[in-house]
């Protein structure tokens, strides 16, 4: 289907596997494009109730291909910002889906900007994260001085984005930046436990979610109060919702369907 990235679906299960390992996934121009039209079939596909993401080999992202870019010296870096990583990252962050980062490796740059864009992020114990971006030159972009500073304080922040430090998972850990680090031999299955759960929960319920949190980022409470209500009123006319009263009241284990 793509030629730089893996689309695997099974079972409700959609996982994304980036696919240059041998210049650590870095990103050129064809594999920003991939991924947005993975995230846009994700999108249009009700039987996808989770998705997963991770690169091949060591690395999870290094980042913009340097080798790439200087192929074309006149490139815009406004252009490429706002075609190529803007949009992908704006479909993860507005998916209805929940969306796992399997932390395999280094996470540098927009890679970095990447695993901070998914929901979930289980680190492999070998696992950096690093914004790179000041070590040639460059301000964070593809969200990164939006997720930062929502994760670790506004000091962090402008240490993280201006000195380019290296990150490890145990620390990204304990400064809340990530849910969950394991030994790499037990990364899949830490992995597989979140989706577990998010495949037979309620999706539209977490869809929503997903979307009152986003939106809570910049609302105040009064706002924040009346959006619960409008989308409760949608939550409890759901299929889930009625599925999940009926199993409460007859004693059994409820069977979403993600409607």
């Amino acid at each position: 289907m793509y030629q730089f990235l893996k689309y695997e679906k099974e079972q409700g299960v959609v996982r994304l596997s980036m696919n240059r390992p041998e210049v650590y996934n870095a990103f050129n121009n064809e594999l920003t494009y991939e991924l947005q039209d993975a995230f846009k079939q994700i999108r249009r596909d009700d039987e996808v109730r989770v998705v997963v993401l991770t690169g091949e080999g060591k690395a999870f992202g290094s980042g913009q291909d340097l080798k790439a870019s200087q192929a074309d010296p006149d490139r815009s870096f406004l252009d490429s910002v706002r075609k190529r990583y803007n949009p992908l990252i704006k479909s993860m962050r507005e998916l209805p889906k929940p969306i796992i980062c399997r932390l395999n490796g280094v996470a540098a740059g927009a890679g970095c900007s990447l695993a901070l864009a998914c929901d979930i992020i289980v680190a492999s114990e070998q696992a950096t994260l690093i914004e790179v971006f000041i070590n040639i030159g460059l301000v964070p972009d593809s969200g990164s001085s939006y997720f930062i500073p929502r994760l670790v304080s506004p000091a962090r922040a402008f240490e993280l984005c201006t000195m380019g430090n290296k990150i490890s998972a145990r620390q990204a850990y304990e400064w809340g930046m990530i849910n969950k680090v394991v030994p790499h031999d037990q990364l899949d299955s830490a992995v597989q436990e979140y989706v577990n759960y998010y495949a037979a929960a309620p999706t539209k319920a977490i869809g929503m979610i997903k979307k009152m949190l986003n939106k809570s980022q910049t609302a105040s409470l009064d706002e924040m109060l009346e959006y619960e209500a409008y989308c409760q009123e949608i939550a409890g006319n759901s299929a889930d919702h009625k599925e999940g009263v009926s199993a409460f009241l007859e004693k059994r284990k409820p069977q979403y369907q993600g409607k």
